[in-house]
């Protein structure tokens, strides 16, 4: 299995002490979080796009140039960049202009977001949702190729002839399609043979099973290899916490947790699970001790096989907490993982389930 680090780079104050650090700040953490976790030996770094609520994540190509800049060899991925609402043809130039920056590290991910606010900022009706999203993908796909394009659609003024500046460093830049819930964003994914990247946030592991086993399913029916299939999957919305003990990390990440997602005023902020217990025990949130941790992902993994998996960072700790438990996981809770895992296959051997048992070590 790969394993990758994602930033939306929340900006928020922590619940509990009242601190926020500042802009600057922030981004800059996200660009040391991304060197550290190259020098850990993570394979990517992911930075996804918002343009509602406490996120300061609206240009994602301008971060990721700025991580190209300072690494050297980690893969560089977007979760997701929000292709429904943004120009195709910018979309090539900007990532294309990352692709050549970094000698060919960038892997594209795209979806139509997972807000409506974000439809109106940028005159779009909201209704037209899924159709600016296939359209635009089409498009995308054309420009990333190597031949001049011809294109006329229903969103866009047509196009003779022609090829955006720079090309993508790379021959073929792999475009993952990202979904939260919708089996459309899974169709388009298996329609055209590119991977999918489940958000695995929000909901019960069975419902994200229902949208990969479909797009599995709906991929080998488009006639593609399956041998070429890959899977990715995030981590529950919260963040990663390690303790030696569950115990101990559920009661010292607990009272951040539930104070951050009863935040009603945050767009996407709609977990069901309030209590930390409850997301720890039935939500995909990745909080316990490096066994449990571990465990659970293969847990996933025997529903999904994914074969690359996504964490994310509790942002509004201190930065010294972040990182901490940044080199913990890649070091007590990856080799446990690989231990039972392969790299990029979905013929991974069955494993026995060993999550702990009422939380403790």
């Amino acid at each position: 299995m790969r394993f990758q680090v994602l930033d939306i780079i929340p900006h928020q104050d922590d619940p509990i002490t009242g601190l926020q650090v500042d802009t600057a700040q922030r981004f800059e953490q996200v660009i040391e979080s991304a060197v550290r976790a190259e020098e850990l030996g993570f394979d990517s770094f992911s930075v996804g796009e918002r343009h509602a609520g406490a996120f300061i994540s609206s240009s994602p190509a301008v971060v990721l140039g700025a991580i190209a800049a300072r690494t050297k060899k980690i893969r560089l991925h977007t979760g997701v960049v929000v292709l429904s609402i943004l120009d195709p043809v910018r979309v090539a130039e900007d990532f294309a202009t990352v692709d050549q920056l970094s000698n060919g590290r960038l892997e594209l991910g795209i979806g139509k977001g997972n807000e409506v606010a974000h439809f109106p900022l940028f005159g779009k009706n909201v209704d037209d949702q899924w159709d600016l999203l296939e359209e635009n993908y089409e498009l995308l796909a054309k420009l990333f190729g190597r031949a001049p394009v011809d294109f006329s659609g229903r969103f866009r003024t047509p196009l003779e002839q022609f090829t955006t500046s720079p090309r993508p460093f790379q021959e073929k830049v792999r475009i993952w399609h990202g979904s939260a819930t919708s089996l459309r964003s899974a169709e388009l994914a298996a329609k055209h043979g590119d991977p999918l990247f489940s958000a695995n946030a929000i909901q019960p592991k069975e419902n994200y099973k229902k949208l990969i086993d479909h797009y599995k399913n709906a991929y080998e029916q488009a006639g593609h290899d399956p041998a070429a299939r890959y899977v990715g999957s995030g981590s529950g919305a919260g963040g990663v916490y390690l303790a030696d003990s569950t115990k101990a990390a559920i009661k010292e990440f607990g009272p951040v947790y539930e104070a951050l997602t009863n935040r009603r005023d945050v767009p996407g902020n709609n977990t069901p699970y309030r209590s930390i217990e409850h997301a720890v025990q039935e939500g995909p949130l990745l909080v316990g001790s490096p066994e449990f941790v571990a465990a659970k992902i293969l847990d996933y993994h025997q529903s999904f096989g994914h074969d690359l998996q996504s964490i994310s960072l509790p942002t509004t700790q201190p930065f010294a907490a972040q990182i901490q438990t940044l080199e913990r996981f890649a070091k007590e809770v990856i080799p446990l993982v690989n231990t039972q895992t392969t790299l990029w296959t979905d013929k991974d051997p069955q494993f026995k389930n060993t999550l702990e048992k009422e939380y403790a070590v």
